[in-house]
């Protein structure tokens, strides 16, 4: 299956030289938002891609994929998992495929962190309601009511949650990595080295193996 990522740069804003900027030391150019368009209609993908042309968030712009079936988009969030964004249409091979792949992404690819927005050409305000109710997914739209600045609005929500989420998870990572490197014991009642990590080891001198089964001596401070 061959997938295309839309990056060429008829679809980009140039960024403004200053007249006197100095050339020498270009800025860092960041890596863009991955948005996932997933609609078995060519049109919608022209549309949207068209749309969100200008978009930039944080100083980074929008790179486009692009899928026509529930099993491609599942196959490129398999491979591909910086997507940031899916905009995802309900009705496609089947009348719930969309729903489908919504339910999957969270359940069966345990992706917490991409944000999904479905989009539809049959709302239902019952229907609407339910789906909003029993699937883990962001927003929900008509297409017909989906402007060109509802669209923007509700993608430049969509990488803001987004990157909130990831820089609250790289901080429990950290938080995490700290605990792990804290310096740990695991002793028995005769105060011997059931258990060590490596910080503690480091702190002590020795090898891990070779402070196993030793007595930790702990003195009282003298007042």
């Amino acid at each position: 299956m061959d997938v295309k990522e839309d990056t060429s740069a008829d679809w980009m804003i140039e960024e403004d030289v200053p007249a006197n900027g100095d050339q020498s030391a270009p800025a860092p150019v960041l890596a863009p938002w991955r948005v996932l368009i997933v609609d078995d209609d060519v049109d919608v993908h022209v549309v949207t891609k068209f749309s969100l042309s200008n978009a930039c968030f944080q100083g980074r712009r929008l790179s486009f994929l692009h899928a026509y079936s529930g099993d491609e988009a599942l196959h490129i969030l398999r491979t591909t998992p910086d997507v940031a964004l899916v905009l995802l249409d309900v009705i496609m091979e089947t009348s719930e495929a969309g729903l489908k792949v919504a339910r999957q992404i969270r359940d069966e690819l345990h992706n917490k962190l991409v944000r999904i927005v479905l989009r539809t050409g049959q709302p239902g305000q019952a229907l609407e309601h339910s789906i909003i109710l029993d699937y883990d997914i962001n927003d929900f739209w008509c297409k017909s009511d989906l402007t060109t600045r509802k669209l923007f609005t509700t993608v430049i929500s969509s990488l803001r949650s987004y990157a909130n989420l990831v820089e609250a998870e790289r901080h429990l990572a950290d938080v995490q990595a700290r605990l792990d490197d804290s310096v740990s014991f695991v002793l028995d009642e005769q105060h011997r080295i059931l258990e060590v990590n490596g910080k503690a080891a480091e702190l002590l001198g020795e090898p891990e193996a070779a402070l196993l089964g030793r007595k930790l001596v702990v003195s009282a401070a003298e007042d």
